[in-house]
């Protein structure tokens, strides 16, 4: 039985769609390096479902974009775990550092940046850290500078990096501890940026200064110390250790109470008080 043009042409249009649909089907399954391929191939097809392949590239686009943020974001989170590891194991090696410099204004000692540098850096670096300082002028205010640092760690091996940012806001307006003008603004700028660093790297790893010696401080390398300017001698030192000795008193609360860090740091103007009131305290029992 000879087909009638109808049949003829029904067959054809099944044959079209079931092209169509075989592509389509195609086109789903088609991974993202193929689909160069498969664009080249849609534009010598007429039959090829454009819109559809749109579509199912859409949704593939949006997955893939999903996958790489989820995939960013554990990177991120391994990065910062990896800080906080080494952080803690870094402060690990990390003892006291020695005050190596003194602020006369104040009469007390401190542990300059060059100290805390020399001691600590070959430790951090070690550990996978890396520090970099700048500064923001004019965000606190026209007289005070703020001090950043950035601090970078990169665990052996890793693809990626955690910086973590640390900041201390600092006076820049050249005035002494009585409130008198004692340096330049450009002094200033530059000794409170300084300070400024001084202060992020003893916050950053924790670093305490000074010499501990359970608030005793007698110790020989005290009393042999240079006295510095404006403060008692060596034998006026050793005559204040004599009399808390003699009234039982604990060299740590008496520094405690006189708010200083050593013996050595009490004023000359301070001596003839400071004995009274030493002897003025219980006796021993």
């Amino acid at each position: 039985m000879l087909a009638t043009p109808q049949d003829l042409a029904a067959n054809v249009a099944e044959r079209s769609r079931a092209r169509s649909l075989s592509k389509t089907r195609a086109a789903e399954a088609i991974p993202t390096s193929s689909l160069l391929d498969v664009i080249l191939r849609a534009g010598s097809d007429p039959a090829f479902d454009v819109e559809k392949f749109e579509r199912l590239v859409a949704i593939q686009q949006t997955e893939q974009d999903r996958a790489e943020k989820r995939a960013d974001r554990q990177a991120e989170l391994a990065a910062e775990a990896a800080f906080n590891a080494a952080m803690t194991d870094v402060q690990r090696q990390m003892g006291r550092i020695a005050t190596d410099a003194a602020n006369t204004s104040t009469r007390s000692r401190y542990a300059s940046y060059g100290a805390l540098d020399r001691a600590i850096r070959p430790l951090y670096v070690a550990a996978g850290f890396g520090i970099s300082f700048n500064e923001d002028v004019g965000t606190v205010g026209a007289d005070m500078v703020r001090v950043l640092a950035y601090v970078t760690h990169t665990a052996p091996g890793a693809k990626r990096s955690h910086t973590r940012t640390y900041h201390t806001d600092i006076p820049a307006d050249g005035k002494g501890a009585k409130g008198g003008d004692v340096m330049t603004k450009t002094h200033a700028h530059v000794s409170a940026t300084s300070y400024g660093k001084r202060v992020l790297l003893g916050m950053i790893f924790n670093i305490a200064t000074g010499n501990d010696d359970d608030g005793n401080a007698a110790s020989a390398k005290a009393a042999a110390a240079e006295p510095m300017p404006g403060t008692i001698s060596a034998g006026q030192a050793a005559q204040i250790r004599k009399a808390l000795d003699e009234r039982g008193v604990s060299h740590r609360a008496f520094l405690t109470f006189i708010r200083l860090p050593s013996i050595e740091h009490i004023g000359i103007e301070h001596y003839d008080r400071a004995i009274a009131k030493i002897r003025s305290m219980g006796a021993r029992p």
